[in-house]
């Protein structure tokens, strides 16, 4: 049988923009986020992400925009053979870092979704945590997080409610740019099954970025075949 893992740098591999497949000004403006600050995030895994996974057998996650790689390193902990995605290299260098000392093995892909080179059909959990998939007219980020997911599966997505409408406060945020949980269950058709479909107060981490944020959208569905 072909092995269909995806390839990519081991966690003590050092990261090169040069294996980068994605838009470079995307690339470049999530590098300059965190290269910004120390550090973005909290480095604690997202609290429905912790809650959500409880229930399930560990298998072959795809975690998708891994930042700092909170979520992919307590996944590896907890016996999930990890896939962790992200766009910016800065994170990805950290992220590394943190599984290294960890003495955890994930792997690491420097891609967009869209572009990513991922097996179809090959995870039994994607999770994408609070997030930036752009919005394009053939909805392909959304199809992305449909195609990964093996039947019997589980797709994850968890958002900051109220976050896709426009902000009065934020001239530079437009939501209309960005995905959000109702498009993608928008594409669910027979072979899905949504589990869970809400908005629920946020187990916020200590500090980071999003910290502000008090409410979660979690949408979870099980790929029935």
């Amino acid at each position: 049988m072909a092995d269909n893992t995806p390839r990519s740098p081991a966690s003590d591999t050092p990261f090169s923009s040069d294996g980068y497949a994605g838009d470079p000004a995307v690339r470049a403006e999530w590098d300059k986020r965190y290269s910004d600050r120390q550090q973005l995030w909290s480095g604690q895994p997202n609290g429905a992400l912790v809650t959500e996974v409880a229930s399930l057998t560990p298998g072959r996650v795809l975690d998708v925009g891994c930042g700092e790689g909170a979520d992919a390193v307590w996944l590896a902990r907890q016996g999930w053979d990890v896939t962790a995605l992200e766009v910016s290299g800065v994170a990805l260098e950290r992220a590394a870092g943190h599984a290294r000392d960890a003495g955890l093995t994930i792997r690491w892909v420097h891609a967009a979704l869209e572009e990513a080179a991922l097996p179809s059909a090959s995870f039994d959990l994607v999770s994408a945590q609070y997030p930036a998939l752009l919005r394009t007219p053939d909805a392909a980020a959304e199809r992305a997080l449909l195609a990964a997911v093996a039947p019997g599966g589980v797709l994850l997505l968890v958002h900051h409610a109220g976050m896709d409408t426009p902000q009065a406060d934020n001239s530079e945020f437009d939501p209309a740019d960005y995905v959000w949980p109702s498009m993608v269950a928008a594409l669910f058709d027979d072979d899905w099954k949504v589990e869970v479909d809400e908005q629920r107060p946020r187990t916020a981490p200590d500090g980071g970025a999003g910290a502000h944020h008090t409410d979660d959208v979690v949408l979870r569905a099980r790929r029935m075949r």
